[in-house]
């Protein structure tokens, strides 16, 4: 069935998870997670799991992806705890340079180093009472990881070049894309900080892992630049839901947003067509991958499974051919007659123009 975008124009449509949620956190949002889009059961575990650590102090260690919505996942722990009502600070580990991080943390007195002018609070003391976000922890340099570690453990520090101890409040929430336990063993992260961050570990399933909320998703985001662009698009044909769910996805829910909003942009109006995708969502290897259709843990429809593979054999016979049916029989094995009505049968006609 092909995916149509609802004509309610309300606003109340979820944020997908990956998504850069850049509205307000309010103290009286009555469901902090109702932004996230997840209905495969990787997510409801996930779910589950969250519901019962949220309103804890307990030191919580995401790890997924780039792109699977750690952030947003982070933010909505915050607003689901008593701590609600005090500050959320985010700061990106890997973002930052090496010299600088130490001050972007746990602030600096005036004159600690050449161009500090003032004394400036750090995001330790900026969160207190609330709750600090270290994403991308796993990019920290060792040295750093040592100050860190103490932060964690004692809840307090000294700004750089100053001697005078602050001791803050707060709950810690950590990202990472790496394998943390593997760069313990490498040496490039210190195994006490790693225990100290993983009490609560929460792993976020890559976009490819949950190929169900993919409709999902993307009906959310066709709404949503219908409504920003000014735009008519009115949803999305069965075969380009079928490419969109093939696909990988490797820069995951931020991917799939950037390639909706492309679409919605370019398009302008009617419905999203299978030749209106990017190539490289409906080339073979895309569901191909390295050995085949991936099997996520919400299974699979072996006969739409068997029918999309065909189909794309089939598209990719008709592009080394240039559309000469004659030509792509022959690389298939079948007979022009057969290759014909299985073109019909699976509406690839439209892809030619593409």
């Amino acid at each position: 069935m092909p995916l149509t975008v609802p004509s309610d124009n309300s606003d109340s449509g979820a944020i997908a998870s990956g998504e850069i949620d850049d509205s307000p956190m309010t103290a009286d949002n009555p469901d902090p997670f109702a932004p996230i889009v997840g209905q495969c059961d990787d997510m409801q575990k996930m779910f589950r799991l969250i519901d019962r650590v949220a309103d804890t102090d307990s030191t919580i260690l995401l790890n997924g992806e780039t792109g699977t919505g750690k952030g947003l996942i982070a933010k909505a722990l915050h607003q689901s705890s008593y701590r609600r009502n005090q500050p959320f600070v985010q700061i990106n580990c890997g973002a930052i340079p090496e010299n600088l991080l130490e001050s972007e943390l746990f602030g600096h007195v005036r004159g600690a180093f050449t161009g500090a002018t003032a004394p400036k609070k750090g995001k330790f003391e900026q969160a207190h009472g609330g709750t600090i976000f270290l994403d991308e922890i796993g990019d920290m340099s060792p040295d750093l990881q040592v100050k860190v570690l103490r932060a964690l453990e004692e809840r307090e520090f000294e700004p750089v070049g100053g001697c005078k101890t602050v001791k803050v409040d707060v709950r810690v929430i950590a990202a990472t894309h790496r394998d943390l336990k593997q760069r313990v063993k490498e040496g490039l992260f210190r195994e006490d900080l790693f225990y100290r961050l993983y009490v609560i570990p929460i792993e976020i399933a890559p976009l490819r892992a949950r190929k169900a909320d993919i409709p999902l998703l993307a009906e959310y985001f066709m709404q949503k630049f219908n409504r920003e662009k000014n735009m008519a698009v009115v949803g999305m044909a069965e075969q380009a839901l079928a490419f969109m769910t093939d696909y990988d996805w490797p820069g995951n829910v931020r991917e799939l947003k950037n390639v909706i909003e492309r679409v919605v942009v370019i398009k302008g109006e009617g419905e999203i067509l299978a030749g209106d995708l990017p190539d490289e969502l409906r080339s073979v290897e895309c569901s191909m991958g390295s050995g085949g259709v991936e099997l996520s843990s919400d299974g699979i429809c072996l006969n739409t499974a068997v029918s999309e593979f065909e189909k794309n054999l089939i598209f990719q016979s008709l592009e080394k051919t240039q559309w000469v049916k004659k030509k792509a029989a022959k690389l298939l094995q079948l007979k022009r007659t057969t290759l014909v009505e299985k073109i019909k049968r699976h509406d690839l006609q439209q892809l030619r123009s593409a």
